[in-house]
């Protein structure tokens, strides 16, 4: 800072001197210097003026400096006095400003990195250049390349002047240059003083920082010091984890073996090994000193282990965890206090008091929740675990959030519960819920070509329709929402068929308890197409014309995650002069009636997009009517009488025989399937584990079988399972369930009929990219295998076709889950030789 009082000539050769105890009278002010504020607005406001009584030097001039120092827009500022006339005074303030920036030149990383590097900074045009300024972008440079293993970064930031057409210095321009260096690699990591835990095991601790090893593919090495410093914390953890409660690091090295490596040497003290002691239990009058021990699940003589003790009190990292603070929470003690407190040391056992302070039952005074600009109130009320008088339960309170978020209506990373009014004393607190309302209704328009044709669907789902406002012409805003149910409408067409369909689900039938209530119905039509002249006959067709419905209730044993479902359902199917493979009756139909029970359990956790735990499991049973066992026909003697014309059929008889061959054929399989006889059994059961943070490990396996009550009978022509592919290929809608078998072409893991029994393995690793309102996006890996028999003989559920790939999923509220996967085939298609490579799936509404 520049500070002085000076005098020109004139006045020293009159020997005229400031006086510091005599106030001088402000006679005139001019600003001098380099800068481009106009004259009056600098002495504006520096507050001085004519006529101002001041001394020089003095505290008031003193204030003023401080006060434009403090606005960063100058480099350099000082007070002259120019003429003493007795005790008036003319100042002169000279300033000059900090230079502006115009552009800045980053040479040394990519383009991409360039732009990162000037966002970071704010190194815009017009930025005031400081010494802050360019000591703070070298740090950052400097460090965000260390962070990534460049240790030797070195960075030079010089600024040259900008002189405008007139010649004159208006800004200045930056120049960075950037040298990374080489990559800095650890090459290794050694420990001296360690005996108890071998040098591999401690090497395994350090998360971050890893020791060069060309078998580490997912984790390489490179040093950063924050790193590092986390590692160590970490490796002193461990110890105490595994009973060497004072182990220490006494000193650490980094030595630079080159440019490119460098060595870690740490040097530990580790102590001697400690044991639980005496456990006693202080304060407790709920639970009795022998429950909470074995809750508690350390006894006398194990291992010293904090973490573990201090995990088993109250684990910070599970919500939901079985320690001993849920245990009280859970049952209403919100205010209860437990501190496990050491006790006594005797050589190298620990005993330990856990002091437990019980507190008063508390219970919920006021529930609410606010957000919900859209979903009625009912709707989100009778989700809610926690009541108005209620006592309090942390479980519950969990559990809320997981149903709030199941519903689909809110954004689920958003929810959240807040405390209010807590009230030790009177043991009562008040719970307030924030949803933030998303998106719940759908809209599927695509287009796109398909089994020989262009395909069009149109399609509208509304998952929180409001059926009782439809006729309410003010509930229109555009579409009555709000109650909860599901409405969708789908209308899909090609070349050669067309299908229509509309469901409703009423989840809370009469709204009192969670009894779910589906209706359905759909219509289809299919021609005849021949795919080599991509020809349809519309003189040859097949009709599915049907509906279901289905009752679910939420069930409380074995736990409130089963639920028990059943339906009813009937398809008619209609042949018109439509003969295939499949179907050996061109011109009949078949009707098919069946109930279907299942039995389902939901643990997943709150976003149902993207789930990091819990698990979903569905055992269902699909059943028909066993007509053969009433109806008084003879299905031995048609299953004899068929065989005898098929065997007829293969030995060369006249056009004649075969005709009525065929058409004796046609009426005995029209016989045998005018109303379908069968059941199907299937499981599903999916997993969800959080590995670290948000990477998801997701096992599924499937299984599905098809049989016959009576094998004279036989398995119809419907039902059957068709492997292979994206699942959306099905142009056959012929009642067949296709399982979808990553790279495969679609069905080709099936033969022309489908297969009466699939199994099907998954293990898939999931990692998000973004969770937010509007779009969920995350991308994934993949190994899967699956299989299509004929019956049990032919059952081997170790002959898989293999796969394995990656994807990305996309849901966005408005249109579903959308996604794409590159699966790579290990295995030859059905009827192939040579392994069937890569395929592309686009996933449109489902998920695997």
């Amino acid at each position: 800072m520049v500070f002085a009082f000076l005098s020109v000539l004139k006045i020293s050769a009159q020997k005229k001197e400031l006086d510091s105890g005599i106030k001088y009278t402000i006679n005139s002010i001019k600003v001098s210097g380099t800068q481009t504020f106009n004259e009056n607005t600098v002495i504006a406001f520096t507050g001085l003026k004519e006529g101002d009584q001041i001394y020089i030097p003095g505290e008031k001039l003193s204030n003023v400096t401080k006060k434009l120092w403090e606005q960063n827009l100058f480099s350099d500022i000082a007070f002259y006095v120019t003429n003493i006339d007795g005790n008036r005074v003319d100042l002169e303030l000279y300033i000059v400003e900090l230079p502006k920036l115009n552009e800045v030149t980053i040479k040394g990383v990519r383009k991409g990195q360039v732009k990162e590097i000037l966002k970071d900074n704010n190194l815009a045009s017009g930025t005031k250049i400081t010494k802050n300024l360019i000591t703070t972008t070298k740090n950052h440079i400097v460090n965000k390349y260390r962070e990534k293993g460049f240790f030797n970064t070195d960075v030079i930031i010089a600024t040259v002047p900008y002189i405008d057409s007139t010649g004159t210095e208006v800004a200045q321009n930056m120049n960075v240059l950037i040298d990374r260096g080489k990559r800095v690699k650890v090459k290794s990591i050694n420990f001296d003083g360690n005996q108890q835990i071998k040098d591999k095991k401690l090497r395994r601790f350090m998360k971050n920082v890893k020791q060069k090893n060309p078998l580490h593919i997912f984790k390489r090495s490179k040093y950063t010091e924050e790193l590092y410093e986390e590692d160590k914390a970490t490796l002193i953890q461990k110890y105490k984890e595994h009973g060497y409660r004072d182990a220490r690091i006494i000193s650490d090295t980094l030595t630079v073996i080159n440019d490119k490596n460098i060595a870690l040497n740490l040097k530990i003290e580790e102590g001697k090994k400690y044991y639980f002691g005496e456990i006693r239990f202080i304060g407790n009058s709920v639970y009795t000193d022998a429950f909470l021990r074995q809750y508690l699940g350390i006894s006398k003589g194990d291992t010293y282990n904090g973490t573990l003790l201090q995990e088993r009190i109250q684990d910070n990292s599970d919500p939901d965890a079985l320690d001993l603070t849920n245990l009280y929470q859970n049952e209403g003690y919100l205010f209860s206090q437990i501190n496990p407190v050491e006790v006594g040391v005797r050589q190298d056992t620990i005993d330990f008091e856990i002091r437990i302070k019980e507190n008063k039952l508390t219970y919920f005074d006021h529930v609410s929740v606010v957000g919900n600009d859209r979903t009625n109130d009912h709707v989100i009320y009778r989700e809610l675990r926690t009541r108005p008088g209620q006592k309090y339960s942390k479980r519950n309170v969990i559990r809320t959030i997981r149903e709030l978020g199941q519903l689909g209506y809110f954004d689920a990373e958003q929810l959240k519960p807040e405390f209010k009014n807590l009230d030790p004393n009177n043991g009562t607190l008040d719970i307030e819920y924030s949803v933030v309302e998303k998106g719940s209704s759908q809209i599927e328009l695509q287009g796109g070509y398909g089994g020989g044709g262009f395909v069009g669907t149109l399609g509208l789902s509304f998952n929180n329709f409001s059926i009782r406002n439809i006729f309410n012409k003010e509930a229109w805003k555009p579409l009555p929402m709000g109650d909860g149910q599901r409405l969708s409408l789908r209308a899909q067409a090609s070349t050669f068929y067309q299908t229509y369909s509309v469901s409703v689900v009423e989840p809370w039938l009469g709204g009192k308890k969670p009894v779910q209530l589906s209706t359905s119905f759909s219509h289809t039509i299919q021609y005849l197409y021949n795919f080599q002249t991509r020809e349809r006959d519309k003189d040859r067709r097949f009709l599915i014309t049907g509906g279901s419905v289905g009752i679910a209730k939420r069930l409380r044993w074995p736990d409130d995650y089963f639920q028990l479902s059943h339906a009813l359902s009937f398809q008619h199917y209609n042949l018109k002069n439509y003969n295939t493979g499949l179907f050996t009756f061109g011109d009949g139909y078949s009707n098919n009636l069946a109930y279907t029970i299942g039995i389902g359990r939901n643990s997943t956790d709150i976003n149902p997009i993207y789930p990091r735990n819990g698990s979903d499991f569905l055992l269902s049973a699909k059943l028909t009517v066993p007509y053969s066992a009433f109806n008084g026909v003879d299905y031995k003697g048609l299953a004899a009488e068929r065989n005898q014309l098929e065997d007829l059929l293969s030995s060369n008889p006249t056009d004649g025989e075969t005709v009525d061959a065929q058409e004796r054929i046609s009426e005995i399989d029209q016989q045998r399937f005018n109303w379908l006889e069968y059941y199907k059994i299937k499981f599903q059961g999916t997993w969800y584990t959080s590995i670290v943070g948000n990477l998801v490990l997701r096992p599924r396996a499937e299984f599905g079988f098809l049989g016959a009550y009576n094998n004279d009978r036989g398995i119809p022509p419907f039902e059957r399972f068709f492997v292979g592919g994206d699942g959306l290929g099905s142009f056959s809608l012929d009642g067949r369930e296709v399982i979808q078998l990553r790279g495969y072409p679609n069905q080709s893991l099936s033969s022309n009929d489908g297969n009466t029994i699939y199994n099907k393995f998954s293990l898939e690793l999931r990692y998000p990219v973004t969770l937010k309102q509007l779009a969920s996006i995350y991308v994934l890996t993949f190994i899967e295998g699956g299989g299509a028999y004929d019956g049990f003989r032919d059952y081997n559920p170790f002959n898989l076709k293999r796969s394995a790939g990656a994807g990305i999923r996309i849901f966005m509220p408005a249109f579903g889950l959308l996604g794409i996967d590159f699966g790579y085939g290990f295995d030859p298609i059905l009827g192939g030789t040579e392994k069937n490579g890569w395929e592309t799936h686009f996933i449109i509404g489902q998920q695997f």
